[in-house]
């Protein structure tokens, strides 16, 4: 059996396009994007290319995004940089319990800097709802960030009422959009939201390459400095190449957006049918509806994820736990904490993630070995 790659939350095969640009970029315009001579102009126009068709997938002006190197520093751009520009306003934080680690680290460590942050619960679906955000605003709140798109369980959370509530209170609203970039249509026209993390390495496009949407006029004090880039609120020579191929991604990715939903609801189907048919115990984390069609969050009694993982492996399927593997040991996530309130079920489910080169004979084949893994855990057991 040829390997199968269902880890694409995680990070996804850079397409023949985004390739393309970024070698184009490398080979003709290594130039300084910063130098006012020939080769940084040529860079320059590069760059705001890039930034341009990024600014267009999302329907936000070019200006508005500040280039990064990653979601997570875009996150902590979002959180820490508008938290230190806006404390002379109040010091209250509301987020999430099941956020990435990119916002729920950094909302720790402000706390630490005497900010107040409310982590909001979820139901056992890991949506958080509207009434809840309202419930927690106090006098003092500046930020409100709840993500888009659930990296373990692929919840879509309801973001335009969120954001809606956050706007009609004066409260800046941020979400983090990496997973949900590409797949569910994002347009900051539609949605008040006051800044939106995308990251390229989710939709075919290289890794370290993201942005921060920023919606005009709003203030952030900037993580890193030492220079006048990204209109002062980001230091440091752009990655010229990596942004092309950010772009062409996006625009492949955006243009496709419905076909490529389409093509995962088809594998997920196929795959969630395919493991009935083999008489698999298992029970689906999440939402009945309301999720990414990618992402599929399973919980198999009776297995350790580890041993499972590595078994997994062993026959060529890579996929993933969601959970933090430090030092030889694996923490249950906290996601799925919050979801059930279950620490085996925590350390019992795997996620499974789909791309556009996975194909329906793939999920027939994933679904035999999970079943004869699952058979063979189950009577280790006993």
């Amino acid at each position: 059996m040829s390997a199968i790659y269902v880890d694409h939350a995680a990070a996804t095969p850079v397409s023949a396009e985004a390739a393309a640009a970024m070698m184009d970029v490398l080979q003709s315009d290594f130039g300084n994007p910063s130098s006012i001579h020939a080769h940084g102009r040529q860079a320059r126009k590069q760059l705001d290319e890039a930034r341009r068709k990024l600014a267009a997938t999302i329907h936000a002006a070019p200006e508005e995004l500040v280039l990064t190197s990653s979601g997570t520093e875009a996150d902590n751009l979002a959180v820490t940089g508008y938290a230190h520009a806006h404390q002379h306003r109040g010091n209250h934080i509301v987020t999430s319990a099941v956020e990435h680690h990119a916002v729920l680290h950094t909302c720790r460590k402000l706390e630490k800097e005497g900010f107040d942050v409310t982590y909001l619960p979820v139901d056992e679906e890991g949506r958080v709802h509207a009434e809840q955000v309202k419930e927690a605003v106090t006098e003092q709140t500046i930020l409100i960030t709840i993500m888009h798109g659930n990296n373990e369980a692929g919840t879509v959370q309801p973001i335009h009422d969120i954001a809606a509530a956050a706007a009609e209170a004066g409260i800046a609203f941020h979400t983090d959009a990496v997973q949900s970039y590409g797949v569910e249509k994002l347009d900051v026209q539609e949605l008040p939201v006051t800044m939106l993390t995308a990251s390229s390495h989710k939709i075919n496009g290289p890794k370290g390459a993201a942005f921060l949407y920023v919606r005009k006029g709003t203030s952030l004090t900037p993580g890193v400095t030492g220079g006048e880039q990204e209109r002062k609120r980001r230091a440091g020579t752009e990655n010229v190449p990596a942004a092309a191929g950010f772009a062409a991604a996006a625009e492949a990715a955006v243009t496709d957006r419905q076909s490529r939903r389409e093509h995962a609801e088809a594998l997920r189907s196929c795959f969630l049918a395919c493991l009935k048919e083999h008489e698999v115990s298992f029970t689906v984390n999440g939402p009945k509806d309301h999720y990414l069609p990618y992402i599929v969050n399973i919980y198999f009694p009776g297995i350790e994820v580890e041993s499972f993982l590595v078994r997994l492996d062993m026959e060529g399927i890579s996929a993933s736990s969601g959970s933090a593997c430090t030092a030889g040991s694996v923490e249950p996530s906290h996601v799925l904490q919050a979801m059930y309130q279950d620490d085996k079920r925590a350390e019992a489910s795997v996620r499974f993630s789909f791309g556009t080169e996975n194909t329906i004979q793939e999920m027939h084949q994933l679904a035999a070995v999970i079943k004869k893994i699952t058979d063979s855990m189950t009577m280790d057991i006993f």
